[in-house]
């Protein structure tokens, strides 16, 4: 049982690290997009291409919650106590309504 719980917590920081990688790629793309469209010469399509950068970033973060929610329920399955479902139920509570308003506001984008 021991072997199985060590495994599962390898395979939960596996995928945190993805969900990491995940938001960490996104905010260099948008950093990348700022970047351009500040030394770009034409101030009228960076308005529309600024939009753009912010939905490439709130697929990014959207994406990356996810995965981070993953890996809180495969965590919480090895070690299902009362106190660390409570725990789970907050995380998840707090990133579903961060991913809504992230989602309504790319949407207006």
């Amino acid at each position: 049982m021991d072997r199985l719980n060590n495994f599962v917590m390898m395979v939960c920081a596996l995928i945190s690290a993805l969900g990491a990688l995940i938001v960490m790629w996104g905010v260099a793309e948008a950093a990348k997009g700022f970047v351009q469209l500040k030394l770009s010469r034409d101030k009228k399509t960076s308005l529309a291409e600024s939009g753009i950068v912010r939905q490439c970033l709130g697929a990014h973060l959207l994406l990356g919650l996810e995965v981070f929610i993953a890996a809180d329920i495969i965590s919480s399955v090895v070690s299902p106590s009362w106190e660390k479902i409570g725990m789970l139920a907050a995380i998840v509570g707090i990133r579903t309504v961060l991913s809504y308003f992230l989602r309504a506001e790319v949407g207006k984008a």
